[in-house]
């Protein structure tokens, strides 16, 4: 995605694929179809931006790489046009492929909660908001990304519990409070609830009530945002035009209609604004679509004909257009019947090669004392779980899941879910760690909320960090120094004393100046054993790890002090100068 001439790496998914299944889909075909589909084959099968977890574990967890519920959502779709090209080009082997993984949003969606959510070490992502703005999502919380299965909305609907149960969650959506929590995020504007028009993946769900018989909602919503979100002044726009999608959103709708799901040649109805349009085909016909009694109280569709025939559908195909003729909308001041009939409303599915969602696993905390109890669930309650406790990948002649068990040291637990025709899920993974029972820290600074890591715990919770800050395993202190003190329970003989931090210039994380160790055996008075200063330039890019670790001559303390010494404000040569940067540490060890 440029900006000034310059990547800014920002936007997700392979959307090329999109618009080559589409122009496929509306007869576009000029072009070689066979190598086409290599080629958007090869952009599904690349090793970057998640997509190698994506492809393993049928989704990206968010400690794998960050925005992992949005990549995951943006890749399936993605999938999904490229298996229909394929189906289209009698590729069965790559349908069926592709069409699996145009499913994977199954995994992410938390049954428990009705969201799509980030998955982290085996479990659901916590605590959890859908409101909140994180590295989960990609310039959106889980309201604006929960209703983008655009290739599967019938699915989506099952999943959340029907016709009635999908239509209150759209409802809930846009009457929910406007503000958001978490990471402030500039894209998320032009608020109606928690629908974002401003930002683009918002932008085909005012038209999702046609998919439960509720046009009428759809036309509300519609002139809502026609009336409050665009404006003819300097800024009358509620977001980023990006490249002509909010003016196509708006031409669409001023039309009457709107493609939901690129790929399928169809347009979901909503309701024109315009008294007349005239679209000149390059097959040299015109198709008019006309509004009667239309006026600012007229908001409601009556009833549609094409062609002077009786249309009771709630959608047109992009077929029906090319033959060119006359939509004509017959305007009214309150809902009506027109497009209410199940027979009538439009829909989408991915119903074959059937995808079981990967079980989660629970518990209280990744690190825990003396023991910790472990349960597992799936979203779908017919399935029978599989795990093991030895690493081994599980089978159905693992031992079955039946009740919560108890462990009490360090473990890696693996688990599947499989179904009554014995189609397996995804492997699920948790990673576990013992730590002493005595052992414990003391935090006297305070870390940023968005990256807590888990908590205070995360400095003694032998879980390293890895080159992606986004991903939930750093803790980050902004503008201030870190002071920090972890009492290990008892005297203990002590040779070697150290701390994990990162650097990663360009998003504000700087190596703090120095770092001091402190020991003590009563908590009260500390003697310093060590300082290490750093000696990594600020203005050396990428992503550094460091283990800020020195020798000490063994001796004997219960209690290690950490200071680690803020690097100052952001430097003048830096995109962000005079802004407060951040230290990241992931861990306090010792030897």
């Amino acid at each position: 995605w440029e900006l000034a001439a310059n990547e800014t790496y920002c936007m997700i998914g392979y959307h090329s694929v999109s618009v080559i299944a589409d122009a496929w889909a509306k007869g576009i075909r000029n072009f070689d179809s066979n190598l086409a589909l290599e080629a958007m084959k090869v952009s599904a099968e690349k090793d970057h931006y998640g997509l190698d977890a994506y492809r393993k574990y049928g989704h990206i967890a968010g400690d794998m790489y960050h925005e992992g519920v949005s990549k995951t959502l943006e890749y399936a779709y993605n999938d999904w046009c490229i298996s229909m090209m394929a189906k289209q080009l009698k590729k069965q082997e790559d349908f069926d492929y592709f069409n699996t993984r145009a499913q994977s949003w199954k995994h992410i969606f938390d049954n428990t909660t009705g969201f799509m959510r980030a998955r982290m070490n085996g479990t659901w992502f916590s605590p959890f908001s859908p409101y909140e703005v994180n590295f989960n999502y990609t310039e959106a919380n889980a309201w604006q990304y929960s209703f983008y299965v655009p290739q599967d909305i019938s699915g989506m609907m099952d999943i959340m519990g029907g016709p009635i149960a999908f239509e209150q969650k759209l409802d809930s959506m846009f009457n929910a409070a406007t503000q958001t929590t978490g990471r402030e995020q500039a894209d998320i504007t032009g608020l109606i609830g928690q629908y974002a028009h401003g930002n683009e993946p918002s932008h085909h769900m005012a038209y999702l009530y046609n998919f439960v018989g509720r046009p009428h909602k759809t036309q509300e919503i519609v002139t809502r945002i026609m009336n409050e979100m665009y404006h003819n002044t300097p800024d009358g726009l509620c977001g980023n035009e990006d490249c002509g999608q909010m003016s196509a959103w708006y031409v669409f709708s001023a039309m009457g209609f709107y493609p939901v799901t690129p790929g399928i040649g169809d347009y979901i109805l909503g309701r024109p604004f315009l008294d007349s349009v005239k679209i000149n085909l390059d097959n040299n016909k015109k198709f008019i679509i006309k509004a009667k009694n239309l006026s600012k109280e007229n908001i409601y569709v009556a009833s549609v004909t094409l062609n002077g025939k009786d249309y009771p559908k709630s959608y047109i195909t992009h077929k029906d257009i090319l033959q060119g003729g006359e939509l004509v909308f017959e305007m009214t001041n309150k809902p009506s019947g027109w497009g209410t009939t199940p027979a009538n409303f439009p829909s989408t599915k991915t119903n074959e090669n059937d995808v079981i969602p990967a079980p989660y696993i629970v518990f209280n905390s990744r690190a825990f004392r003396e023991s910790t109890l472990i349960s597992m669930s799936s979203a779908n309650s017919h399935c029978k779980l599989y795990y093991t406790t030895d690493e081994s990948e599980p089978d159905t002649s693992s031992k079955e899941y039946t009740n919560p068990f108890k462990i009490d040291h360090d473990i890696v637990i693996k688990a599947i879910a499989v179904d009554s025709n014995g189609i397996k899920s995804p492997v699920n993974t948790c990673k576990l760690n013992l730590i002493p029972k005595e052992r414990s820290v003391k935090i006297l600074s305070k870390y940023s909320p968005q990256y807590a890591a888990g908590g205070d715990f995360a400095l003694i919770d032998r879980v390293r960090g890895g080159n992606n800050f986004r991903t939930g395993t750093w803790q980050g202190y902004q503008g201030t120094d870190l002071t920090a003190i972890v009492d290990l329970g008892k005297i203990t003989s002590l040779k070697k004393i150290g701390a994990g931090f990162l650097q990663d210039t360009s998003p504000w994380i700087l190596f703090p100046e120095e770092v001091t160790f402190y020991i003590s055996s009563d908590g009260k008075k500390f003697k310093e054993v060590a300082t290490i200063k750093n000696t990594t330039p600020k203005n050396q890019y990428g992503s550094i790890i460091k283990d800020f670790y020195q020798d000490i001559d063994p001796q004997k303390a219960r209690y290690i002090k950490l200071f680690a010494k803020y690097p100052g404000t952001l430097p003048i040569w830096h995109q962000g100068a005079g802004g407060d940067s951040f230290i990241f540490i992931d861990e306090i060890f010792f030897e």
